[in-house]
C-alpha cells in the first residue's frame, strides 16, 4: 500500500509538469472572405484542424489560433499585403486581384477553358510552385511561404435574364473578379471589377446586369436573389490564390510546427480540390431549390453545345497579350504557360483552345 501510494504521490507531481512542458504558439488567421465561402471554411476545418491533430501526436506544442475571418481585418483588395506586412500570420491570398505583384499566378486565367476538372488543375499547380523556381519567388518575395493552393469549381453567366448563347453577352455589364475579366474580351460585354462580396450589390443596384462567378461562391453569397438566371456553361475553371503564412512568423516556428503545417496544407489543397469537384452540381441545384418561391425562380439554363467553343473562340490571343509584356521584364510567362499547359496534356487533358501553340 505504501509503495502503491508512493507512486500515486508521484504520479501526480509528474502530471502537471508534463503538462507545462508543452509550448503554446499564439497565431493569428484571417481572410477578407467569410467561412460560407467553402475554400474559407476549409483553412479552419481542414488545414486549422490537421495542424493541430499532427502536433496533438506529440504533444510539444499546440496552437492558440486568433480568427479573424469575414474581412474583419482587412478587405479583398489587401489579401496580399496583409500577409507581407504581418497583419495577419497566416491568410488567404486572393491572387486574381494581385496581377501586378503575382503575375505568373495568372496563367490559368489567361489561358482559360483549359482544364474542368478542378482537383486536377490544383494538383498541376502544386507540382509547379514546388518545381518552377519563378512561380515559386514571385510569393516568396512577398514575404511569404506557400501553405496550401486554392482554386474555383466552373465557371458560368448569373443573370438577371436568361441567354439563348454567348452573343447575347453583347453590350451588357458583367461583374467578374480582377483578371477573369479578360474572360469577356471580343464577347462586347463590359467587364465590372469586383468580387463575391460585392457582386450582389452590383447586380442588385445595377452597376451590373449579371456575374461571371463558379457556383460555389454563388451559393452563400445568395448571387440567385437578384442574378437568377444561371446560363451554364461549364467554363472550367482557375488558380485563385494561396493559404499563405508571413515568412517572419513562419522562421519564427519551431521545425515540428513548420513540418505539420506543410503536411496540412497540401491536404487542405487535395480536400479542396475534391471538395470543388464533389459540390459543384450541388451547389447548382441548392440554388435552385432555394430560389424555388421568389418572385423570378431560379433558373439553371444549359447552353446549346460549342457555345463554350464559341466563346473561347471569341477570345483574342489572351495568353500571348499577357505573356508579351511580362517576357520582355524578364518574367518567363510564355515559359510558363507551356509548363502548365504540358501539364495538363500529360495528365490526360485536352483544352478547349491551345493557348501555348
Amino acid at each position: 500500500m505504501k509503495t502503491l501510494f508512493g507512486l500515486i504521490a508521484a504520479g501526480a507531481m509528474v502530471m502537471p509538469m508534463a503538462a507545462s512542458s508543452q509550448e503554446t504558439i499564439n497565431l493569428t488567421v484571417a481572410s477578407s472572405h467569410p467561412t460560407v465561402v467553402p475554400w474559407v471554411g476549409m483553412i479552419k476545418t481542414h488545414f486549422m484542424a490537421r495542424t493541430d491533430e499532427i502536433l496533438a501526436e506529440n504533444g510539444n506544442y499546440q496552437i492558440e489560433w486568433n480568427e479573424a475571418f469575414g474581412g474583419t481585418l482587412y478587405k479583398a483588395n489587401a489579401t496580399l499585403s496583409s500577409v507581407e506586412e504581418g497583419i495577419t500570420d497566416i491568410g488567404w491570398v486572393f491572387s486574381f486581384l494581385e496581377a501586378a505583384k503575382l503575375p505568373l499566378s495568372q496563367a490559368s486565367s489567361n489561358a482559360p477553358f483549359s482544364t474542368s476538372n478542378p482537383a486536377l488543375q490544383l494538383e498541376v499547380m502544386e507540382e509547379l510552385i514546388e518545381t518552377n523556381d519563378a512561380f515559386r519567388d514571385e510569393w516568396e518575395q512577398h514575404n511569404l511561404k506557400v501553405l496550401g493552393l486554392t482554386g474555383t469549381d466552373l465557371y458560368d453567366l448569373y443573370t438577371k435574364e436568361p441567354l439563348t448563347g454567348v452573343d447575347d453577352i453583347e453590350g451588357m455589364k458583367l461583374s467578374a473578379p480582377g483578371v477573369l475579366g479578360n474572360w469577356l474580351r471580343g464577347t462586347g460585354a463590359n467587364a465590372v471589377d469586383g468580387a463575391l462580396t460585392t457582386f450582389y450589390t452590383d447586380v442588385q443596384t445595377g452597376v451590373s446586369d449579371g456575374a461571371l462567378t463558379l457556383a460555389l461562391g454563388a451559393l452563400p453569397i445568395k448571387l440567385y436573389e437578384v442574378a437568377p438566371y444561371i446560363n451554364r456553361f461549364d467554363a472550367g475553371g482557375a488558380f485563385s490564390g494561396a493559404v499563405a503564412i508571413n515568412r517572419d512568423s513562419w522562421e519564427g516556428l519551431p521545425e515540428e510546427v513548420q513540418n505539420a503545417m506543410v503536411e496540412a496544407g497540401k491536404y487542405y489543397t487535395t480536400s479542396h480540390g475534391q471538395d470543388l469537384v464533389e459540390r459543384h452540381e450541388f451547389a447548382l441545384n441548392k440554388m435552385v431549390e432555394l430560389g424555388a418561391s421568389q418572385d423570378t425562380p431560379v433558373t439553371i439554363v444549359p447552353m446549346p453545345e460549342g457555345e463554350l467553343v464559341k466563346w473561347v473562340n471569341k477570345m483574342p490571343d489572351l495568353a500571348g497579350d499577357w505573356a508579351a509584356p511580362l517576357d520582355a521584364r524578364g518574367i518567363p510567362a510564355t515559359e510558363f504557360i507551356a509548363a502548365y499547359m504540358e501539364a495538363l496534356r500529360s495528365r490526360g487533358e485536352t483544352p478547349a483552345r491551345d493557348w501555348d501553340k
